[in-house]
């Protein structure tokens, strides 16, 4: 039976046709035929399934025979090798599930092509739930998901299984080496969530960026921090000073506990930029809201000053100002850190405002941020870091790490300068 035949036969079995007179009218002709559409579709899927089935055994067979160089009991002079039986395997399809008779030869292999199609293409797929899961979507929605694309359900525990092969390679990609100078560096941290001992506690996930010479962004690193305190930023910073972290100028970050002084330790030579936004934050934590508007203005003509010198004197009058307006602890605090706030001044005036502030490992924090909002509580703090680490692993192969982000010979202009007049 052909296929349009065969086709036809399945179409008939979902259609059901009563005995008419010949005197009844079309209209009730029609009412009188009645087709079951789930039938119809049952016996099409099972009809395309099979064919599919069928297709790939005999595309097998043809295989068999190409490397025998003849068929099946074939007498032939130019034979190589012949049959050994045959042994199942399932294969998942998107016409469902089929059944394979896989030929063995007695001394040959059968690298067949059709088996390593589908190997390529499983193994691709189960890297795509990999991605799926480290990119934030939820296990359940993974689930939904498989279940959707391919008519089968990849349970928990499979895509928890699956995660374990990509670790590897986002481990690999955390610890390679750093080639280069970087001139500019930025670090932060994030606060997730993970379930302890039945309990849920906070872990820190500690981030570095950097500019290289060329301009181009590089995310450095990625690592658990217990906190974000001294011993777990020393930690980092040597990690990321065996890795080859050189050539460094300015860091820039917030004042975070223990930071500055594991800075000095590891990177004696940069400056330290401290992030003005968390300085304006801290600063305006101690002005009542009716007056926040206005301290902020002031803050901020701080930095639109033209150099250091200028900003210093600034600083100064506006340091004056708080204090006349009873804000004396907004004053004392503005006092204690604004000058932790101008070393971008000592750098080429068209980096400032990329270097006076962490927006843009903000911004990126803030993408981790939505990410990692639909997990929740992770089990654990390695669960936490590889989805950390596979965000900026897709972000540093976007567009943010391959468009040039700042021009670097303005940096090196003064140099070149000096060189010349020596």
């Amino acid at each position: 039976m052909d296929l349009i035949s065969n086709i036809n036969h399945h179409q008939n079995q979902g259609l059901t046709m009563t005995n008419l007179p010949e005197d009844r009218t079309g209209e009730e002709i029609r009412d009188a035929i009645k087709i079951d559409g789930e039938a119809v579709r049952g016996h099409l899927d099972e009809l395309v399934r099979s064919t599919v089935e069928e297709t790939l055994n005999q595309m097998l067979d043809a295989e068999a025979d190409q490397i025998c160089k003849a068929k099946r009991y074939e007498r032939s002079p130019d034979r190589v090798d012949s049959r050994a039986g045959s042994y199942s395997r399932k294969l998942q399809t998107k016409a469902g599930e089929v059944s394979l008779k896989v030929p063995q030869l007695r001394s040959l292999p059968l690298e067949t092509q059709i088996i390593e199609r589908y190997k390529r293409r499983e193994s691709s797929v189960e890297e795509a739930l990999v991605e799926m899961y480290l990119a934030g979507v939820s296990v359940r929605r993974v689930e939904d998901i498989t279940e959707a694309l391919w008519g089968t359900r990849v349970s928990s525990s499979t895509v928890s299984e699956l995660n374990q092969k990509i670790y590897e390679r986002i481990d690999v990609w955390r610890n390679r080496p750093l080639e280069g100078e970087h001139p500019y560096v930025m670090l932060d941290g994030i606060w997730l969530k993970r379930s302890w001992g039945g309990e849920v506690k906070n872990i820190a996930v500690l981030v570095a960026v950097g500019v290289r010479s060329d301009g181009h962004r590089e995310i450095l690193s990625v690592a658990e921090g217990t906190k974000e305190d001294s011993e777990s930023w020393r930690t980092f910073l040597r990690h990321l000073k065996e890795r080859g972290l050189q050539g460094v100028r300015l860091i820039t970050s917030d004042k975070c506990l223990g930071l500055v002084e594991a800075l000095g330790e590891f990177f004696p030579e940069a400056a330290w930029q401290r992030c003005i936004v968390h300085f304006y934050r801290n600063v305006l934590k101690d002005v009542p809201r009716s007056k926040s508007r206005d301290v902020a203005a002031m803050l901020k003509a701080v930095h639109a000053q033209e150099d250091r010198t200028a900003a210093t004197e600034k600083a100064e009058q506006v340091a004056e100002k708080l204090a006349s307006l009873r804000l004396g602890n907004a004053a004392k605090c503005f006092r204690a850190g604004v000058q932790e706030t101008l070393a971008y001044m000592n750098f080429p005036r068209e980096h400032w405002t990329r270097l006076r502030s962490n927006n843009m490992l903000e911004r990126i924090m803030k993408e981790i941020r939505r990410r990692t909002r639909v997990v929740g509580a992770f089990p654990d703090g390695q669960s936490a870091l590889m989805l950390v680490a596979a965000r900026l692993r897709h972000i540093a192969g976007t567009h943010w790490g391959t468009r040039r982000y700042l021009d670097m010979d303005r940096l090196h202009e003064p140099e070149e300068r000096e060189d010349h007049g020596a």
